[in-house]
């Protein structure tokens, strides 16, 4: 089977959906760890979710690294893809795995170090700070597993073989549930170990899903097929071409998530249950939004096979047919959303009074889903296109505005976080607006 895989794609609407959909589902799981985990920690006390808000965020600012990484190479092994040039991606997995390794001891000692100073002159609540540095310092040990299950699935998307991401991911959720109900109430012979349990839930599940993908890779001889386990040594050429392509994207990523982080803390200036409502509109904007960063995925895949193909004439064409099932999708979404809000808000048990102060919240983000659908097309293609530089440009002024504005409107204004979360529109609209223009009007066909 393996010695059939066709690394070259075209601009179908039936080819987009089967590269998208089984990435959407490989997305949608782990989304729905994340709202099991504050589920959970919803039903402990309304502190353990507000503090989840916080640990989770500062945990993504880590996760973005790798796919800042794994966007890089996914842009390379799609490109060779579309050239056929299968050694090519052997070497560039070998080289991408001592990278993300390095890169998850940095981000080990940060968190081991920094994360008290950080959060001592970020937030107020005391015992807020003293449950997130103990949950980070647990939690933190899982990027050794995720960058590399992170590098599976790029390697998976760009050789047209997404249908297998959904077999790891769902062993990752399940391992998550089972280990969320035993360790954080001590159900099924655990020990009860309340938020922290949560953090030992993750890194296993985490585990389980590389685990996973590891032996559907080998059992499918996929490993040998691409040549995956051919190359050990260091190679300095490959890896010089990696930290180029992807040192753009992981700085993109995580100046992304660092600005989330600064809006998290100025939230929880507002009150533990702005903070609360907050973590679940992440949570919803995380799980709804899994059907968009799939078309984005598609996207940035899709544009360089392409590329690869030599037939860049066709881009455009390919951006606005994903653009349409995107949009679609998250057309969707918002009509759910604004239809039934108090459905998704009750599962997290806070009360009335919570969902009173959510729901209009829930619609801003909503409307936010659809902008992005479009938003993340244009900016993959970008990606896609092999010009991360301008991409980190284009996040740059997209987070510039996002700040000024989170800043203005909750800490100078003091006004609620319903305004707050407006910002979202901010930032997607300048995204669009720079990535579209990006495309429209400069050269952006090279060779990578």
């Amino acid at each position: 089977m393996a010695d059939n895989i066709n690394l070259k794609v075209t601009i179908s609407y039936k080819q987009i959906l089967s590269i998208a959909l089984p990435i959407s589902a490989s997305i949608v799981l782990p989304q729905i760890n994340f709202i099991i985990n504050n589920i959970f920690l919803g039903s402990v006390n309304q502190q353990s979710l507000a503090a989840a808000g916080i640990t989770g965020v500062y945990y993504l600012i880590f996760a973005v690294w790798g796919i800042g990484l794994n966007n890089g190479l996914q842009t390379l092994l799609s490109r060779r893809a579309g050239q056929d040039r299968v050694s090519e991606i052997g070497k560039l997995m070998a080289q991408s795995v001592r990278i993300s390794f390095i890169m998850a001891l940095v981000g080990i000692i940060i968190t081991w170090f920094l994360v008290p100073v950080l959060l001592k002159y970020s937030l107020h609540n005391q015992e807020i700070i003293d449950k997130c540095v103990v949950f980070l310092r647990i939690r933190i040990f899982g990027l050794f597993f995720l960058y590399l299950y992170q590098m599976r699935n790029a390697l998976l998307v760009s050789a047209n073989l997404s249908k297998y991401l959904f077999i790891g991911t769902t062993a990752e959720a399940i391992v998550n549930i089972v280990f969320d109900y035993g360790l954080i109430k001590g159900r099924l012979g655990m020990p009860a170990l309340g938020f922290n349990g949560a953090a030992y839930a993750s890194i296993l599940a985490e585990f389980s899903g590389l685990l996973i993908i590891y032996v559907v890779i080998k059992v499918k001889k996929i490993d040998k097929t691409l040549q995956l386990f051919k190359f050990s040594g260091f190679d300095w050429q490959h890896s010089k071409m990696i930290i180029k392509q992807s040192m753009p994207l992981i700085a993109q990523h995580a100046i992304s998530i660092i600005s989330w982080q600064y809006f998290y803390f100025l939230v929880e200036h507002h009150g533990e249950t702005a903070l609360a409502v907050s973590n679940t509109m992440r949570n919803i904007f995380g799980f709804f939004g899994c059907f968009t960063w799939a078309f984005a995925a598609t996207t940035n895949s899709m544009v360089s096979n392409i590329m690869g193909q030599n037939m860049q004439h066709q881009v455009p064409m390919l951006i606005r047919r994903i653009i349409h099932m995107s949009f679609g999708f998250s057309f969707l979404v918002f009509i759910t959303l604004n239809l039934f809000p108090s459905v998704f808000l009750s599962i997290y048990s806070q009360g009335d009074e919570f969902i009173l102060q959510a729901i209009p919240v829930v619609r801003i983000v909503s409307a936010a889903l659809l902008l992005m659908s479009i938003s993340v097309v244009w900016f993959n293609a970008v990606i896609g296109s092999g010009n991360s530089k301008v991409s980190l440009t284009i996040e740059l002024f997209c987070i510039t505005a996002y700040c000024i504005y989170v800043y203005v409107i909750l800490e100078k204004l003091q006004m609620s976080i319903v305004w707050g979360w407006a910002s979202e529109w901010i930032y997607w609209s300048v995204m669009l607006t720079l990535s579209y223009l990006y495309m429209k009007y400069r050269n952006w066909n090279k060779v990578i």
